[in-house]
């Protein structure tokens, strides 16, 4: 708790608590207090400041006594200067508030509880578990929406009480109250002809302008996947440090898993210093354990794999700052389903009076499930009368079977089953457009980048001893992002149009022809070998059954559709659910064994 002359009445008190959030991870932290006024701060990540005076003070100063400076000039206004990744934590005793906030991607994390005045936060949801005052059990809501969305969605966190803010969003606590608001929005454009050379030339200064922002004197590579992203930050690299970029990459022994082939285009078409690694089942019973006591909550992405071991192998080269390609999909349309939705609004355009004829007579279609044609057309009318962002979820896990038969009767009473779709409406219908491609890229924003990827690869890189950026998460290049027509991300099956574009002549022709793959780890072929990586998963699940959470007959099913030959597709849920048993053994949880 932090105390000042001036402060209010103790009655009228916020009482602050930190939980161990400075000075942790690789990333830089600064801390600050004004006596005299009553003040301190807390500012983490790598902030840059709109202003060049104010960016001298943080380099002179420190940011955190840069932004109590400038906090006492302009207020809460400070956060529409502030720019980069960044936690502020601002302390005003005299006026009984705290104020946090994190960056406009979510790049950094800020967790809080509120008991009574007491406010608690960290970075960590289980630090602020741990506070004495608080001591915060599981939540069942929160496990129910880690297997539904294979991590913990914000604002919940997976303990009781405890939530974590989202990208660009604030917090004003006082003692009786606490605020939430976004501070700042991606503005889209609409469809009005731009000259596209312009914007080219616009977007090449820019770009370059991003991986310049994210250099400095410490040695810096980057992950190559060989897709576009990876390959852009990897020409930059080189281009801008006149040298040959250093990159890293992960290869698979596993038949269309394995992307190695086009990293190495990549490489030779940059002449950059490459660095290999295969990742072996081996590798992955090493990891598991690791991944389970890194995270302060559940997550069953299995590419957290891949990135720890490519970082980890970074690290052992002499680098201690890799650049990353994650955002580029989010802001410039490159997720498949962007391009695959599309087919099915078509269908929300025809007339409600001729849908009312069209679905009797598809669906009443003499033996209709037989004919190949007929089957076909009932499934796309069955999907393409959910309305988005719904329809993106028709192929959940948990669709598949009833919940009842997936779940222990007394685990799923009282859950909110809705919660998971209700916080993909909230972010699918905040953005600022009306179109479906915006709209499925801002809830990409929240829920693939900010509570998915960039957890991933942050703590991963963390675990490994680097530290992690991210180049196309640059607010500069976000906004331009937003100028862009929808024609000129996703045109019918074409994918991020201007994008490839406008690095035609600067990535290999081969990249920019390339189809969209991911960072995807064959779990689920390897788990059907006898070995130690099988052994972890069985024991893992044996023990998960008697926690009165899954049912034991859905994880006996679970194994035999996997051993049936739809292997990938299962060791999905297998992978999930052993990573959860292992969270669980780490930090406690129902029926605790």
């Amino acid at each position: 708790m932090f105390a000042a002359d001036g402060a209010p009445p103790a009655e009228h008190r916020l009482e602050l608590g930190g939980a161990g959030c400075v000075g942790t991870g690789p990333t830089g932290s600064s801390v600050a207090q004004d006596a005299d006024a009553g003040r301190a701060a807390i500012l983490l990540g790598r902030p840059r400041w709109h202003h060049a005076e104010v960016a001298a003070d943080g380099r002179d100063h420190g940011h955190a006594a840069a932004a109590l400076r400038r906090y006492a000039a302009v207020g809460e206004r400070i956060l529409e200067e502030l720019q980069g990744s960044f936690a502020l934590v601002l302390i005003d005793l005299r006026a009984g508030t705290a104020l946090l906030a994190v960056d406009r991607t979510g790049i950094e994390r800020l967790c809080f509880a509120r008991v009574g005045p007491l406010l608690v936060f960290s970075t960590s949801a289980r630090a602020v578990a741990a506070h004495p005052g608080v001591r915060a059990g599981l939540s069942r809501q929160a496990l129910f929406e880690y297997l539904y969305c294979h991590m913990v969605p914000s604002p919940d966190t997976v303990f009781e009480g405890i939530e974590k803010l989202l990208p660009a969003q604030r917090l004003v606590a006082t003692a009786d109250r606490a605020a939430r608001e976004f501070y700042w929005s991606l503005q889209f454009a609409s469809d009005t002809r731009a000259d596209e050379q312009d914007q080219e030339r616009t977007f090449r200064q820019l770009l370059r302008q991003s991986v310049e922002r994210q250099l400095d004197h410490v040695p810096a590579g980057a992950f190559l996947s060989g897709g576009t992203d990876s390959s852009t930050v990897t020409g930059m690299l080189g281009e801008i440090s006149g040298q040959a970029p250093r990159t890293f990459s992960i290869g698979f022994d596993a038949e269309g898993f394995d992307e190695l082939d086009y990293a190495r285009i990549t490489a030779r078409h940059f002449g950059a210093d490459a660095t290999e690694f295969y990742v072996t089942p081996e590798h992955v019973a090493e990891a598991l354990p690791l991944i389970a006591s890194a995270y302060d909550e559940p997550f069953g992405n299995a590419s957290a794999v891949p990135t720890y071991f490519c970082a980890r192998i970074a690290r052992e080269h002499g680098i201690t700052a890799m650049l990353a390609g994650d955002g580029g999909d989010e802001f410039f349309g490159g997720n498949v389903r962007y391009a695959k939705q599309g087919i099915f609004e078509h269908y929300q355009a025809v007339p409600y009076t001729l849908r009312r004829v069209l679905e009797p007579l598809v669906f009443g279609f003499p033996f209709g499930s037989a004919l190949l044609p007929v089957r076909k057309a009932q499934s796309y009318i069955r999907q393409a009368t959910v309305p988005l962002p719904d329809r993106l979820e028709t192929y959940n896990f948990l669709s598949r079977d009833a919940l009842a038969d997936i779940f222990e009767p007394e685990f799923i009473a009282g859950i909110d089953t809705e919660r998971p779709l209700a916080l993909m409406r909230e972010a699918y219908f905040r953005a600022g457009s009306h179109k479906p491609v915006d709209r499925m890229m801002r809830l990409d924003h929240k829920v693939t980048l900010a509570d998915n990827d960039l957890r991933k690869v942050s703590r991963m890189c963390e675990a490994a001893g680097v530290e992690v950026r991210f180049p196309f998460l640059d607010e500069d290049l976000i906004a331009f992002s937003g100028t862009l027509s929808v024609r000129q991300k996703v045109s019918g099956a074409r994918l991020r149009v201007f994008f490839k574009q406008a690095l035609r002549d600067f990535l290999p022709g081969e990249t920019i022809t390339k189809s969209k793959h991911g960072f995807g780890l064959p779990f689920g072929l390897w788990l059907a070998a006898d070995g130690p990586l099988r052994s972890q998963a069985v024991a893992a699940l044996d023990s998960l059954a008697r926690r009165g959470i899954i049912r034991p007959d859905y994880l006996r099913k679970l194994w035999r559709e996997h051993s049936s030959g739809h292997a990938s597709y299962y060791g999905v849920m297998i992978w999930v659910l052993t990573q959860l048993e292992l969270w669980l053994q780490r930090n406690g949880g129902p029926a605790d064994h």
